[in-house]
């Protein structure tokens, strides 16, 4: 199977940036699509970036969008989520998830593979 372990989070100020990592092992050439999710305390997980298995096509949830970057490294394995302008209201979980499809799919239920979460914390 596929095993994702993420790295990168911290705490930061507001208007700060982060570089998130994922890194994948395992049966890494089943791997389509990757995406990164979020989840508050409180509130349900949320979809944030997806990025194809060629690293060409991306996907962004409209919250993040031109503040966040998904790439990725097929030669490491690795994703990242490059995080600038950082808002309070980023603060969460962030989580590292891959699927064998081609899509950039945004559900939770359509990726089979997580990793643990890392935590991200903004102050104001």
């Amino acid at each position: 199977q596929v095993q994702l372990v993420e790295s990168g989070g911290g705490l930061v100020q507001a208007g700060g940036s982060l570089r998130l990592s994922c890194a994948a092992s395992g049966r890494t050439s089943i791997i389509g699509t990757m995406g990164w999710f979020r989840q508050a305390p409180g509130k349900e997980r949320e979809f944030v970036a997806a990025v194809s298995r060629s690293g060409v096509s991306t996907y962004y949830a409209d919250s993040v969008k031109g503040r966040f970057t998904v790439s990725k490294d097929n030669t490491k394995n690795t994703v990242y989520l490059q995080m600038n302008s950082l808002k309070p209201e980023d603060t969460a979980v962030y989580y590292c998830a891959a699927d064998r499809g081609v899509l950039l799919a945004t559900g939770m239920d359509e990726y089979e593979y997580w990793g643990q979460g890392t935590q991200v914390t903004i102050s104001s």
